[in-house]
């Protein structure tokens, strides 16, 4: 692999297939090559779920020489749907989290489906995808249920610290690609009591005039991009989860001023893994 890739976590479910659609899309834009990744987990306490054998029972040489059909035809079918896109898969031995989290440091982006075979309908975004966006060494984008939106603007969250940086121009490079306005929201918190001198006004004007300040290298670089700045008051994860209903794309760091150091992905990032309604981008350093 190469860290032009573009790297497919696929295991033949509904929402792989559905990632697989926006990363072959990603790559058209961009020309990066797309590989799927199948990462084959021989052991586990439930019992190997996929192609090949029932729930339950361990998987033979057979099952996995079906596993190794399933990536080349996903692949082959890839690649004929998109003639002007290289496209390569890949099987994998070991626990899938662990192994996706290894090869994102050879990759330009990582893509996921929410749930994948090991999914429980209980939980909103499968533990493989979380754990992942985490601890990746590269961008991470989560197609949530099987949904891929194609309209709408981009959406990036910032707060002015260097994860949000790079968010902001990921964001803004993905909004060149696909001709679409950039939106960045900037939340910021009310001070506590009642101050005589706060003007919420002045509030959202310097908190707009930071944010023009941070887009200055970005206008530069994509001057044909038109951006909205939204200032406002509240929930950071909640405003960008509403966002997301009129978006493509969101886009976040993995961790704003507001993150602890021990922790390796910030709340607003989990939320809106959990309950974005499009595809959500987490950038780590």
């Amino acid at each position: 692999m190469n860290n032009d890739e573009i790297l497919v976590g696929y295991d033949g479910s509904t929402d792989a297939s559905v990632a697989l659609d926006w990363a072959l899309d990603e790559a058209g834009r961009s020309g990066r090559p797309v590989r799927l990744a199948y990462v084959f987990e021989w052991l586990t306490v439930a019992g190997w779920i996929g192609p090949g054998v029932a729930p339950g029972i361990w998987p033979d040489e057979n099952a996995r020489r079906e596993v190794e059909e399933l990536v080349r035809k996903a692949a082959a079918d890839a690649a004929a749907e998109r003639p002007g896109v290289t496209v390569h898969g890949e099987v994998f031995d070991g626990p899938p989290a662990l192994v996706l989290q290894e090869r994102s440091a050879e990759a330009g982006v990582l893509v996921l489906g929410s749930r994948g075979h090991g999914g429980f309908g209980g939980l909103l975004a499968g533990s493989t995808a979380v754990s992942v966006t985490a601890h990746a060494h590269c961008p991470v984008v989560v197609v949530r249920d099987g949904r891929a939106v194609t309209s709408g603007p981009v959406v990036v969250g910032s707060d002015g610290s260097d994860s949000a940086l790079r968010a902001l121009g990921f964001a803004m490079e993905r909004a060149a690609q696909r001709d679409v306005p950039l939106r960045v929201l900037r939340v910021w918190s009310p001070p506590g009591g009642s101050p005589v001198d706060f003007d919420p006004e002045d509030v959202a004007a310097n908190e707009r005039t930071a944010v023009e300040a941070e887009l200055t290298p970005w206008r530069e670089t994509f001057p044909d991009v038109p951006v909205e700045i939204s200032a406002v008051p509240g929930s950071a994860a909640s405003l960008l989860v509403e966002a997301s209903g009129s978006a493509q794309l969101v886009v976040v760091g993995s961790r704003g001023r507001g993150g602890l150091g021990g922790m390796l992905l910030g709340s607003v990032s989990q939320q809106l893994i959990q309950h974005a309604h499009c595809p959500v981008a987490v950038v780590r350093e």
